[in-house]
């Protein structure tokens, strides 16, 4: 059998999405084409996003494959499948594009594994997979769908959903090898704020799931549970993208944590490298090890500046926030980057963000204005509000967050649109 597995060419004007526009690595896809292929089968990455394929051009690749399987993510990436935009309007027109390829379609993402049935509808594909997609896609070669677990399918007039979301057992994920050609366009280095950029930049994941249950994170369906990878594919996966020429690494853990060995591995490599953590789970001489083995960026979620509001998200955060100020200014010592991520909890005083705020810049960590909170479907949030998402919970989050917030972030379109225009563009 052979899978065209895409990701579509992202634009997302007028969303409410927070996230990096650049091209990132399909890391879901990477895994997912070593195992079909581990499983006696061909796959193929088409990557419409870092190659600036219109819709009509990936169709034109996707057909010349002449493939049995259509393989199409509903967010850019795994690095922000806990985040992704609300609407499904690029995947739902490459669906639409695709149409006429005589293979099977199938979507993957935080949409189709919260709300399969609704994904399936909008999209108009033929298969969704619930959870971790790289053991999924290669049982679907077998022939039988009623055989597969995660996955929600047309059969006749019906809609059939097997199974709950899939995790991954990440000790069958091999270290990925990209094409030297796709590695070397990549020239974007995640989250990486300094003048002497040289070199490409990748991705990398060392761990997956998080130990917590914050209340805005919507993970519950995917990359939930705490894994980390064997240390010896990461550190040889790492080693494959620095002979291609990368120069800079970021690893799109939801949470990286103090790990000795990995960071004295780092420190034997010549590469740089960027993450994402809980500033609170860190000591001093662990924050200096980080510096040392490499890191240039720290994105540390505070999400709120009072024990109160982080109480009410459900961080289970065990310090003060003195100490998480100190902590970050422990880190800046040896990390060129320090960001702290603010939340609109709404039970921080403005006066005492802003205070907070003035004293981590004139330290030199980049504070966010706190960004509203979008009651994810999948997260404790959504779950608060409207009980378990149903086929509108996309639709009634965005309608929410847009009735809820007259202004938004610094890091967000100031005047997104409704979900129902986006989508019907």
């Amino acid at each position: 059998m052979i899978f065209a597995l895409v990701n579509p060419g992202w634009d997302f004007s007028g969303s409410i999405y927070f996230g990096c526009r650049e091209p990132h690595f399909p890391l879901e896809l990477g895994y997912s084409k070593a195992l079909i292929e581990r499983a006696g089968h061909s796959a193929r990455i088409i990557d419409a996003h870092l190659e600036g394929l219109s819709p009509e051009e990936t169709k034109k690749r996707v057909g010349e494959l002449r493939p049995d399987f259509v393989v199409v993510t509903t967010a850019p990436g795994y690095l922000f499948w806990r985040c992704p935009q609300p609407e499904l309007r690029v995947p739902k027109r490459l669906f639409a594009e695709l149409a006429d390829i005589p293979a099977i379609k199938v979507a993957v993402g935080p949409h189709a594994s919260v709300t399969p049935s609704a994904a399936l509808t909008k999209l108009g594909a033929d298969v969704v997979v619930m959870g971790e997609p790289e053991t999924v896609l290669p049982e679907l070669a077998g022939g039988s769908l009623d055989k597969v677990k995660s996955i929600c399918y047309r059969s006749g007039p019906v809609i059939r959903t097997q199974g709950g979301p899939r995790a991954s057992d990440l000790t069958a994920l091999p270290a990925l090898r990209w094409p030297r050609e796709y590695v070397r366009r990549r020239a974007h280095h995640h989250h990486r704020f300094c003048s002497n950029v040289s070199g490409c930049g990748a991705e990398v994941e060392a761990s997956r799931g998080c130990p917590y249950s914050c209340t805005f994170c919507a993970k519950r369906e995917f990359r939930n549970n705490y894994r980390k990878r064997p240390l010896p594919a990461v550190l040889d996966e790492i080693d494959g993208l620095i002979a291609e020429g990368v120069e800079y690494i970021y690893f799109i853990d939801e949470i990286f944590m103090p790990d000795r060995k990995l960071l004295e591995s780092l420190s034997a490599r010549r590469v740089k490298f960027g993450i994402q953590t809980r500033i609170d789970l860190w000591k001093p001489q662990m924050l200096e090890l980080l510096g040392e083995a490499g890191c240039v960026s720290i994105e540390a979620g505070i999400e709120s500046v009072s024990e109160a509001g982080r109480k009410h998200l459900g961080k289970k955060c065990a310090i003060t926030t003195d100490e998480l100020a100190f902590l970050l200014m422990t880190a800046k010592r040896g990390v060129n980057f320090v960001q702290a991520t603010l939340l609109d909890s709404s039970m921080d005083d403005p006066e005492v963000v802003e205070a907070w705020r003035s004293l981590l810049i004139s330290a030199g960590i980049w504070v966010n204005s706190p960004v509203p909170l979008f009651p994810y479907p999948g997260s404790e949030e959504y779950s608060r509000r409207w009980g378990e998402p149903d086929s509108n919970a996309w639709e009634r989050a965005h309608e929410h967050y847009l009735a809820e917030n007259g202004s938004f972030s610094d890091i967000q379109e100031s005047a997104p649109l409704p979900l129902a225009e986006l989508e019907g563009a």
